[in-house]
């Protein structure tokens, strides 16, 4: 099968040479290659390679797709590689996907590929394009909605993993008619990537924070304030780590971890939940490690995630909860500026299987105005 050349923007798609082989040797055996790809030998080698560029091609090209090599506009040097398959000829509908290089990486050469394979698959017969992505890798994420791709879902169990499990996908489409931009994103990120107000700084939960996340919500009296009230388990903290970016992007939650400025030091957690982007209504929640209580840290980090939203987002609506008993936090939510408003009874769920008591606060965006 002859593989048309395709020019983008700062990249050409070109058919795999042989030459290709050591650079592509040293792509595949990356460790990121190694993570986030349909399951390779490694290491992979350039011997690999060779058989990669041999079979691979005929491989992919049998069932309708196409495989290119990502490759610089004017020295021709493999950038990395790109490809749809899974063709579906009834529906008019592939499956896309890529890797970079990473002497190549932030340079936005992911980006530019897909754009231009995109475009010229959906112009020669395709109406559908599938791109899956790990839920821990916001970074391809990111790459498939610059070029134009929707988030549609989650796909469970749908990538075979390296342990004989299946992992869990996020998928993202194009259609043919598709607009180049997509419209702003409901969460979008801090402004240089925190927010401080000199005492306390609010930065994004990552997968560094296992550690400190797992002494904070292992408290008890954290615990009994969760919904719902249970110790959430390693491999459930892992996830919220890994994911906390996923979720970011995909404008349900906005997770953030509370730092001492003075020191650097974690000293807590609020987070952001979107669930109701219809009613333009948003929760926060939060949690203190016993050594940064009495402070102030959660009134000024309420504070600065209120400005936040109502700036950034179409939030107009903050809502917040505390249990009847717990008046520290309901002074903390008068302190942020947020007014009583409602007693739920049972409303969240308890610890045995009762119900308990909710006191209601809220946050206009025209509150902050007055």
């Amino acid at each position: 099968m002859t593989i048309a050349k395709i020019n983008g923007t700062g990249v050409r798609l070109r058919a795999f040479r042989a030459d290709d082989a050591e650079a592509l040797a040293a792509g595949l055996d990356d460790p990121l290659s190694q993570r986030f790809l349909p399951p390779l030998p490694s290491p992979f080698t350039v011997r690999h390679a060779e058989r990669y560029i041999a079979e691979q091609v005929v491989a992919t090209s049998a069932d309708g797709g196409a495989l290119y090599a990502i490759a610089g506009p004017e020295t021709d040097e493999l950038l990395g590689g790109i490809g749809f398959d899974k063709v579906v000829p009834a529906r008019r509908q592939a499956e896309i996907g890529y890797w970079v290089g990473p002497w190549a990486r932030r340079r936005g050469v992911a980006t530019a590929a897909l754009r231009a394979l995109s475009a010229h698959a959906l112009d020669h017969g395709l109406e559908r394009l599938e791109l899956l992505t790990h839920l821990d890798n916001p970074v391809s994420q990111r790459v498939a909605m610059a070029a134009g791709f929707q988030r549609e879902g989650r796909r469970r169990g749908v990538q075979p993993g390296r342990d004989g499990a299946r992992d869990d996908m996020v998928i993202f489409t194009r259609l043919a008619g598709d607009p180049d931009e997509l419209p702003p994103r409901l969460l979008p990120d801090l402004p240089g990537g925190e927010l401080s107000d000199g005492v306390v700084r609010l930065r994004p939960l990552g997968p560094d924070d296992e550690a400190f996340l797992t002494e904070l919500l292992g408290l008890p009296e954290v615990v009994a304030t969760s919904v719902p009230p249970v110790a959430p388990t390693a491999e459930r903290i892992r996830q919220r780590c890994a994911w906390a970016d996923t979720q970011w992007l995909g404008g349900t939650r906005a997770d953030l971890v509370i730092e001492d400025a003075a020191t650097g030091r974690p000293a807590g957690d609020i987070g952001l939940f979107y669930d109701e982007p219809m009613m333009q209504q948003a929760m926060i929640g939060y949690s203190m490690l016993p050594a940064y209580r009495g402070r102030g840290f959660p009134t000024r980090a309420a504070q600065l995630l209120s400005l936040w939203v109502f700036a950034e987002t179409d939030v107009v609506r903050l809502i917040a909860g505390a249990a009847p008993t717990n008046l520290g936090s309901q002074r903390v939510l008068e302190k942020a500026g947020f007014h009583r408003e409602a007693y739920l009874r049972a409303r969240l769920p308890g610890p045995d299987g009762a119900r308990t008591d909710d006191v209601q606060y809220v946050l206009l965006a025209e509150d902050l105005l007055n």
